[in-house]
């Protein structure tokens, strides 16, 4: 089942990887690309600031600007600007601000010669989708190591030969599984691009989760060791 969750994670990779690659290889909108509506390229789009304001987003506060109508779609949508940075102190309503957008994608504002890159950028994406499926992967081979460990254990208890404990796997566990999964693939993917950073995230995980699991089980043998005067 969790082997299944990873393959279904993993699907996503390689079109998030493309996506990755078609951005990071675009260029600026030409005024013939513009004309007929091309998405592949960088647009740019000149509005007027219609609100600027303080809002939430989940748990985070976010300096939440909307661009007054008329503008082409996706600069229509609300943009999230960091709540500490420059454009959050000099933009207000009536203000002229400069949107870059790719696909569906708002990339980057500007105002008054001070620019902002945007988060959810398609070069943020597919490490993530890799980061999740290597929580998966490693989440599965504990289970295993940890069920195998179960039997193991009963056979020998059975026979009245020294065992191995049962390795114990609850949520602390789990939770740091995962945190140190997307956290690797999150370092992959800002130091490295497209399959690069995939493949740099599965090297980094590799470091990461082999020694950290061999460490775990010895210390669940040393302790098991000990409590049994073994």
């Amino acid at each position: 089942m969790l082997l299944a969750l990873a393959a279904a994670l993993g699907r996503p990779v390689p079109e998030r990887v493309a996506d990755e690659e078609a951005f990071l290889g675009a260029g600026p909108c030409t005024a013939e690309e513009v004309a007929r509506g091309a998405v592949d390229c960088l647009r740019t789009i000149r509005g007027t600031v219609l609100s600027a304001e303080t809002a939430k987003s989940g748990r985070a506060t976010v300096f939440r600007v909307r661009l007054a109508d008329p503008v082409p779609a996706p600069a229509d949508r609300p943009m999230d600007l960091d709540m500490h940075g420059e454009l959050a102190e000099r933009v207000g309503p009536g203000d002229g601000m400069t949107v870059t957008t790719w696909r569906n994608v708002q990339v980057s504002v500007r105002h008054d010669g001070v620019g902002e890159t945007l988060p959810g950028l398609p070069d943020e994406r597919a490490t993530m989708f890799v980061g999740l499926t290597l929580a998966a992967v490693w989440t599965a081979a504990l289970a295993f190591v940890a069920a195998f460990g179960s039997a193991r254990r009963a056979r020998r208890r059975a026979a009245g030969r020294p065992f191995w404990p049962r390795v114990p796997f609850g949520l602390g566990k789990t939770a740091a599984v995962v945190v140190l999964s997307l956290v690797v693939a999150y370092v992959a993917g800002g130091v490295w691009d497209a399959w690069t950073a995939v493949a740099a995230a599965v090297v980094l995980w590799i470091l990461t989760a082999v020694p950290v699991t061999v460490a775990g089980l010895r210390w669940h043998r040393d302790e098991d060791r000990t409590a049994t005067g073994a």
